[in-house]
């Protein structure tokens, strides 16, 4: 049986989902890492996909697209190509603003990718995505995601050590203030000390830490979740005390982290995503406040261990004992806010 929707009246905004179609792509052989295994049933995440999502009972109004680098042009200069991902979700998002397809604003924000260590050069890039994203585009991901260990991140595992610390990553990465745009970050635990770093170095940029920081419990971390708890929480506290940083809940359902309800069978309840989770949502909640947290989907990525209408009941879970102004921060203010969304 389905679970029963908790607060079904609450309005959600949702700032963090991807859209893709990976059904024509070649299918990987050999054994797969478990990122994979998890993202397989979602080969195809379009508009109906997630409006099925939205729709399964909770009362999402609108959502935010995070780039996952679909719908690139195939030609034309390089560090232009990921404008075409603007220019599909953008397309996306005015079906939705039409009123067709039911009541929730898909990608009524849109935060992209452009390689800011072009240095000066991305200028032309952020403004080619702002041409291109209709009002909607506000910001941009660059992963900064890392481990020496190769099997944390499997096929995610394309980046440096110290992205984030690059001469080059921070000469374009000083464009995106006085442009108006925010900085989307996602790296693993062990490198938040990197943003704690960046955050202090450009305090006018609005920088939305993903997924927690994402924990580890994965490779050479497997079964040190508890053990690393205390190094994250104390990066965390450390970060939080930049005022022009905020965190999104959520991403705990990952291959990365790890835990055990991860591809578990039978799935579990919410109750119990609400017990795994909960440790590292109050600990953001109690650095940053609620007014600089919002809670996300993460989908379809998060599917490997929930559907969206429990993903969601779990976070109400968590939340339950958060006043009224707290819960409307939380799932639906600070993400209005932070991204300048017009509702």
């Amino acid at each position: 049986m389905p679970e029963a929707i908790l607060d079904p009246e609450l309005p959600i905004v949702d700032p963090h989902h991807h859209l893709w179609d990976r059904s024509m792509a070649p299918r990987p052989t050999g054994p797969q890492h478990p990122f994979t295994t998890a993202i397989e049933p979602a080969q195809r995440y379009l508009l109906d996909e997630l409006l099925a999502d939205t729709g399964s009972g909770h009362n999402v109004i609108a959502t935010v697209f995070l780039e996952c680098g679909a719908f690139y042009k195939a030609d034309g200069p390089v560090e232009l190509r990921p404008v075409g991902e603007t220019e599909f979700v953008n397309g996306v998002a005015a079906m939705s603003a039409s009123g067709l397809y039911g009541p929730t604003r898909a990608c009524a924000g849109i935060v992209s990718r452009a390689d800011l260590t072009l240095g000066d050069g991305v200028k032309a890039v952020l403004e080619a995505h702002d041409r291109a994203g209709g009002g909607r585009f506000r910001g941009i991901r660059n992963s900064a995601s890392w481990d020496a260990d190769p099997e944390v991140l499997g096929p995610l595992n394309r980046m440096q050590a110290g992205h984030y610390l690059r001469d080059d990553f921070r000469a374009g990465f000083r464009h995106l203030a006085p442009m108006g745009f925010s900085f989307d970050a996602w790296m693993l635990e062990p490198q938040l000390p990197d943003l704690i770093d960046l955050a202090r170095a450009f305090p006018d940029t609005t920088i939305v830490l993903d997924h927690v920081g994402t924990p580890i419990g994965r490779g050479a971390y497997t079964g040190k979740l508890d053990e690393r708890f205390g190094i994250w929480r104390d990066n965390i506290r450390e970060l939080a005390k930049s005022p022009n940083v905020v965190v999104k809940l959520g991403g705990l359902a990952m291959a990365f982290c790890n835990f055990p309800s991860f591809l578990a069978e039978p799935r579990v309840p919410s109750e119990q995503l609400a017990k795994e989770w909960g440790p590292y949502i109050e600990t953001c909640i109690e650095a940053f406040g609620a007014d600089r947290c919002m809670f996300e989907s993460n989908f379809p990525v998060d599917m490997g261990s929930c559907t969206y209408a429990v993903l969601w009941n779990a976070f109400k879970r968590i939340a339950a004992g958060a006043s009224a102004d707290e819960k409307t921060a939380l799932f639906s203010g600070t993400a209005t806010k932070v991204y300048r969304l017009e509702l």
